[in-house]
């Protein structure tokens, strides 16, 4: 089999494709031949050597990606719901860049009528995240309004679906023109284009009286408009910090801007947090795959809204797998919009 393997942290020559031994399963596991693996800038994070669960739980060397789809070759003993040669797509703690994926069963679904091979690659992560935190997290009331960065991006974009499809009412914040459309396109009440307008001036003007939610991964750039944004009981969900990795074209961490990030790190108070009535509320989801009562009600409930027609594929981007160094370059730009996929 091929698969991206790094053995040390730095730029895109890091993500080297190599051949390894073809994958045998275990007793209830499943062997995958990958047709494609979605990308997520939490694997630019893996490459740099600064993503949490892949210090503490792996280390070097490491396979990035997080979910696949494709076709099952080979099954463990023990496995009961698929058969050699079904359509599938599914989630892995890291290892996803690869053209042979083994997991547990738990962690396969067949793949949803409405998907092809590469759209499915690109849902399971961003939509995992996007339903923990706007329905395992919290308890927002019936037509809540939300205020979601990065709108136009894969868990942003996500957001907006399931929004749409629960009757919450959404503004989109983007940071460049080419993505309000796309972003309007997928339910966003309001889109706020931060290239050319003062988002927090916009935001005080669409919601005076504040929102009952922000979604927000991109760190000390927003945090703290984010939080003065909310109405009283509401919620700040912090699910990344985007905005301390800041990057060269190279590919390279810049470690004295990511240093001056974290120091401009907003510091929040409990007890300004209890008599302001506000909530911060942050999670990983890649320190949640234990979780599989979360992980199944998500799955189960996501194919649901796919199948009612509640939730479109996501916009993909496929690059060949042996061009992973240029859809992690496009993905660091932070010009994408929707997902970027590797095909096999």
């Amino acid at each position: 089999m091929r698969k991206i393997v790094i053995h040390s942290p730095g730029n895109h020559q890091k993500l080297c494709l190599e051949t390894h031994p073809d994958l045998m399963p275990n007793p209830g596991e499943v062997v995958v031949e990958t047709r494609a693996a979605g990308v997520n800038y939490a694997d630019v994070c893996v490459r740099w050597g600064v993503y949490e669960s892949a210090k503490r739980l792996v280390g070097w060397p490491i396979t990035p990606g997080f979910e696949f789809s494709g076709v099952v070759s080979k099954l463990g003993s023990g496995v009961e719901r698929f058969k050699i040669g079904d359509p599938v797509f599914g989630v892995t703690f890291f290892n996803g860049y690869s053209s042979q994926v083994c997991v547990l069963e738990k962690q396969l679904y067949p793949l949803p009528s409405k998907f092809n091979f590469d759209e499915a690659a690109g849902f399971p992560a961003v939509f995992l995240t996007a339903y923990h935190a706007l329905f395992q997290l919290v308890r927002l009331p019936e037509s809540a309004s939300i205020l979601v960065h990065s709108a136009g991006g894969g868990v942003g974009s996500a957001i907006l679906q399931l929004a749409r499809a629960r009757g919450l009412m959404a503004t989109g914040v983007v940071g460049s023109s080419h993505k309000v459309e796309y972003v309007r396109s997928l339910g966003a009440e309001h889109v706020i284009d931060k290239s050319k307008e003062d988002l927090w001036k916009v935001v005080k003007q669409i919601r005076p009286d504040g929102f009952d939610a922000v979604l927000d991964a991109n760190g000390p750039e927003t945090f703290s408009g984010s939080y003065e944004a909310l109405r009283p009981t509401g919620k700040l969900i912090a699910y990344g910090s985007h905005g301390i990795l800041p990057q060269s074209h190279s590919g390279r961490m810049n470690y004295l801007k990511a240093a001056m990030g974290l120091l401009r790190m907003p510091k929040f108070d409990p007890l300004k947090l209890i008599t302001d009535n506000k909530s911060l509320i942050g999670f990983n989801l890649s320190f949640l795959f234990d979780r599989d009562d979360l992980l199944t009600e998500g799955f189960r409930d996501l194919q649901k809204m796919v199948e009612q027609g509640l939730l479109k594929p996501p916009k993909v981007t496929p690059f060949a797998i042996s061009e992973a160094h240029e859809a992690h370059r496009l993905i660091e730009s932070g010009g994408s919009t929707g997902k970027i996929v590797l095909r096999f």
